[in-house]
């Protein structure tokens, strides 16, 4: 059952007036929590931080959030953590109240902790298209409905994720997950400076990868790098790597950078990837 503090107090409800409910005026960020603790919270909050900035947010203080999730988690040892952030209750209307009362809501879910499959999910081709804004593209903002048309398409429990394109047909990943592209023995990631999310999880595969002297290109990708593909995977903070067996008609078999991927995560606390 999930927990929730809103503005620090036991409870799941807010001012109907919320300009995140109104407006989708705000940004979340997903955590996962192992053995007790928050995974990677410093990039997190990092990107938090940043988005908040570029939206003229209040910044949380990061003792206060920290304080309030450890009080959530408690004694539960592996869960999800979910903090969001918005401009707080205002008048009718999109212009910016003149005084910024911010709501900050933490959840905290139980769960299991789920292996990544290493012989792959199954992914399918969304028709739902991401618009692209440069003036939004990277966050995590509460403006999700894209997402939430492109997950309407499947309910076929056999399909894990769905691959999501922007109106220029560029691939830019999953509707919940960052994609990347094994080909010619190097990794190849959308470049995300339009449209999508700048994962927590994306950025420790390529910082992992620079580490490993493997080269990531961040690109503008077409569909048809999955016909010349060795591999491809997902990423996020709460699966960490999810290889992909079956795109479409598109079919893989993992590829030993992908594995290379899994395992130097694995060794950096991602303990789904420890095959």
């Amino acid at each position: 059952m999930k927990r929730w503090l809103v503005n620090g107090v036991a409870g799941a409800q807010i001012e109907v007036t919320d300009r995140g409910f109104s407006y989708g005026d705000g940004l979340f960020e997903t955590i996962a929590v192992r053995d007790g603790r928050m995974r990677f919270f410093g990039a997190h909050y990092a990107r938090l931080v940043l988005s908040c900035r570029r939206l003229l947010l209040p910044v949380p203080e990061q003792q206060a959030l920290t304080d309030g999730a450890e009080k959530l988690i408690a004694g539960d040892a592996n869960g999800t953590l979910k903090i969001i952030i918005s401009r707080g209750p205002g008048e009718r209307g999109y212009r910016l109240p003149q005084t910024v009362v911010p709501t900050c809501a933490i959840g905290f879910s139980p769960e299991a902790v789920m292996p990544s499959p290493v012989d792959g999910i199954v992914a399918t081709v969304c028709a739902t298209r991401i618009s692209s804004n440069p003036a939004t593209a990277g966050m995590k903002t509460l403006n999700r409905l894209e997402q939430v048309m492109a997950r309407a398409e499947w309910d076929d429990p056999g399909i894990a994720e769905g691959l999501m394109q922007n109106l220029a047909d560029d691939l830019i990943g999953g509707t919940m997950s960052n994609l990347f592209v094994v080909l010619r023995d190097q990794l190849w990631t959308p470049v995300l400076d339009e449209s999508g999310v700048h994962g927590v999880m994306r950025a420790q595969v390529m910082n992992l990868a620079e580490d490993l002297g493997l080269r990531c290109n961040e690109r503008r990708l077409t569909p048809g790098v999955l016909d010349e593909a060795d591999d491809v995977f997902f990423t996020n903070s709460r699966v960490g790597v999810w290889p992909v067996a079956r795109i479409a008609s598109h079919e893989y078999t993992r590829h030993r950078r992908t594995l290379q991927i899994m395992q130097g995560l694995a060794e950096r606390g991602v303990i789904e990837c420890a095959c």
